[in-house]
């Protein structure tokens, strides 16, 4: 990859002197900073700029080690071939015109992938903006900014974009602010063949990169994609599109249906510690925050100290804090005195720290560097939080002061800003320099601390290495021969044997044939049981009519007996289980999701699976720390803890369950879909009362 990045030479195809075409600009944009050869390539001129103009790629001079394409989408194979004939390493594709466009596009798109592979090379795009490399002041781009020669401010931040007009325009708004660095940017367009992992594990190698950030509306190969983000040093920040449902209509199971909302890829960034944006500024403000503190303390926690110069901000910002886990800092005795040397005798200082009447007694600087160096001094700090204003007002904080403090002590210093346009500009320019995230609005601002207290970052928590294959669950010859032979949905009775023999509790039931086996049944479990019927392919029953509860006598048993018979038209099966009383209802499932593979599903179940729609998915293998991990993302902890007298849901249990869910599925290539709704959770213990195992056509 290093060819794309610092090669000794580029040769770009499609050069023109033509002001303002894709072919002048990408000339131009090399001149401002590139410091290898250039070599136009275009028949029709003798010089470019300055520089030689050759008829083809095959006249060009060594040393070559990257094409910039810039011409017509047919004529790409044929300069594709003689790159090839030139042993050119890497390709770079800017022009559009390819998969993007329909089956023609896609034609041209394939014959080009078929070149590169039999001839080795690399291929970046197409349809992308290429690549901007800010220190080196590399632009191998049709992106045209005059913004290059004055703004463009080098930083630690390197993203990755799918997008190419993305990548083009929103890094013109960034670079044009002046108020945060880039390292690198890359798009990649189409991703033919050089996609999100390989940038990846490059970037994760290069030492001015801080911080990774993506937006990617597909994943080449989502298990590589969380091996690397499993393995990387640096925090990722994803920004995905396309999270929509798809085809939830066809779905054989709430688990499947459930995973087509972005739910298995927030699972599967969650399990691996990358965090996800949900808009483009925010991933941006993301990605600052944590390249400028890379590494905290692995014991810090949510404590935070606000140190505001308005009471209002303070508490404004502490129910801020509320919905995002972070709590106001206890301040110790020391600290408290410590405070009290810049406050007036008559305010007694407290968490929020308002420094507006020890900044009007002793000056903003003094007040906020003394209140500075007692809160994160405090060992029960883990973060401090400085509201800061410009213009108007003498309330400007010492940043270089609070910036060393918040270095000398390990403590994250994030501020807020507000004020007179140009001097928030400037103060936040400055703190660039300094790297101290500071952000203009305060919901952000507690949001980017969240995400650098997340304890998520802490790669220690991030479990089992998914290139491991899990441990293989071994089935009986019995259910083998069915798996084998079955297609679809087998039946609740053959699933939950199934589950059975993978280690996962299921209900006391009987499988039976004539109504005095169903009483023997009942008479055997106890009343109340449930009887149910069978029949192939009813995945939901209930909605049938084939779930009879509470069923408290023989009678009631010949009675239910009767009526499902007449209901499947004696073509079903009739099973009798124990009815089994719980406090609430929770679900679990495995679905095989196409960008990542095997995975699992918890939640709530019954008829709050599709009411409250309380899931998370974790990919397959999964340790036990990790399922542990997706019962404490549900938002229903409250429940799962224990309400009114329930007894809380044993969650080792439940996280055996998942992580024997998991090597199941993962075991048996032609299991498709395994739901488990519900899981009645007894004395807090779950038992499945019902299951459903869908296997391949």
């Amino acid at each position: 990859m290093e060819f794309f990045f610092k090669p000794r030479g580029i040769a770009v195809v499609g050069a023109t002197p033509g002001q303002g075409k894709g072919g002048r600009v990408i000339i131009d944009n090399l001149k401002r900073g590139y410091s290898g050869e250039i070599y136009p390539v275009n028949p029709r001129y003798e010089d470019i700029e300055g520089f030689p103009c050759y008829p083809s790629i095959l006249d060009v001079p060594d040393p070559v080690d990257l094409a910039i394409l810039f011409v017509s989408a047919r004529l790409v194979p044929a300069v594709m071939e003689a790159c090839a004939t030139r042993k050119i390493p890497g390709v770079m594709i800017q022009s559009a015109g390819f998969a993007e466009t329909g089956d023609q596009g896609r034609a041209i798109q394939d014959e080009v992938k078929r070149i590169a592979d039999l001839s080795g090379i690399r291929v970046w795009g197409p349809n992308c903006m290429g690549l901007v490399d800010a220190p080196s002041r590399y632009i191998f781009s049709t992106v045209t900014p005059t913004i290059w020669d004055t703004q463009l401010v080098p930083g630690s931040v390197s993203m990755i974009v799918q997008s190419g007009m993305l990548a083009g325009a929103f890094l013109v708004d960034i670079i044009s602010h002046g108020t945060m660095g880039i390292n690198k940017v890359c798009s990649i367009g189409n991703k033919m063949d050089v996609n999100e992992n390989d940038l990846i594990e490059y970037l994760i190698q290069d030492p001015a990169t801080k911080a990774i950030g993506l937006y990617l509306e597909s994943f080449a190969d989502g298990r590589r994609f969380m091996d690397l983000c499993r393995r990387s040093p640096k925090p990722i920040v994803v920004l995905n599109g396309g999270k929509t449902a798809r085809g939830a209509e066809a779905a054989m199971s709430h688990t499947a249906s459930l995973s087509g909302d972005g739910a298995v890829i927030a699972g599967a960034l969650a399990q691996v510690g990358v965090f996800q944006a949900q808009a483009f500024y925010q991933l941006m403000d993301f990605c600052r925050t944590l390249s400028m503190y890379p590494e905290i303390n692995p014991e810090s926690q949510n404590r935070v100290a606000i140190l505001t110069y308005t009471g209002g901000a303070g508490i404004v910002q502490t129910d801020i804090m509320d919905g995002y886990g972070l709590v106001p800092a206890e301040l110790s005795d020391p600290t408290i005195e410590k405070l009290k040397s810049v406050f007036p005798e008559w305010m007694p200082p407290s968490n929020p720290v308002d420094l507006w009447p020890g900044a009007i007694l002793n000056g903003p600087k003094k007040a906020f560097g003394a209140a500075m160096e007692a809160v994160a001094a405090d060992p029960g700090v883990d973060a401090v939080f400085v509201h800061c204003f410009v213009g108007g007002f003498e309330l400007e904080p010492d940043l270089p002061h609070l910036s060393e403090v918040a270095r000398r002590t390990g403590k994250p210093l994030l501020c807020w800003i507000s004020g007179e346009r140009e001097l928030v500009t400037s103060f936040q320019r400055e703190a660039e320099q300094l790297s101290v995230p500071v952000l203009r609005e305060l919901p952000r601002g507690v949001e980017c601390l969240s995400v650098l207290l997340n304890p998520g970052r802490s790669k220690a928590a991030i479990g089992s290495d998914l290139s491991k294959p899990s441990t293989a669950i071994k089935i009986p010859d019995v259910l083998n021969e069915i798996l084998d032979s079955e297609n679809g949905n087998i039946d609740e009775y053959l699933s939950k044997q199934l589950l059975a023999e993978a280690g996962i509790p299921v209900v006391e039931e009987d499988l039976v044939s004539s109504m005095d086996e169903a009483k023997a049944a009942a008479l055997q479990f106890g009343f109340p049981v449930v009887v149910k019927g069978l029949m192939k392919g009813a995945g939901h029953k209930t909605e049938l009519g084939l779930v009879h509860l509470g069923i408290d006598s023989p009678a009631g048993i010949a009675s239910s007996f009767n009526r499902l018979q007449a209901a499947m038209n004696g073509k079903g099966k009739v099973l009798v289980q124990r009815q089994v009383k719980g406090e609430i209802e929770m679900m679990a499932g495995f679905v095989r999701d196409p960008q990542f593979g095997p995975c699992v599903m918890c939640g709530l179940g019954g008829i709050l699976a599709e009411a409250i729609n309380d899931t998370v998915f974790g990919v397959a293998p999964l340790s036990f720390s990790e399922a542990l991990s997706m019962i404490g993302r549900l938002k229903s902890q409250k429940l799962l803890n224990g309400i009114r007298g329930f007894a809380p849901v044993d969650r080792e249990a439940f996280a055996r369950i998942l992580v024997r869910l998991a090597a199941l599925g993962d075991s048996h290539p032609r299991i498709q879909e395994i739901d488990i709704n519900p899981f009645v959770i007894n004395n807090g213990s779950p038992v499945a009362v019902d299951g459903l195992v869908v296997l391949a056509d």
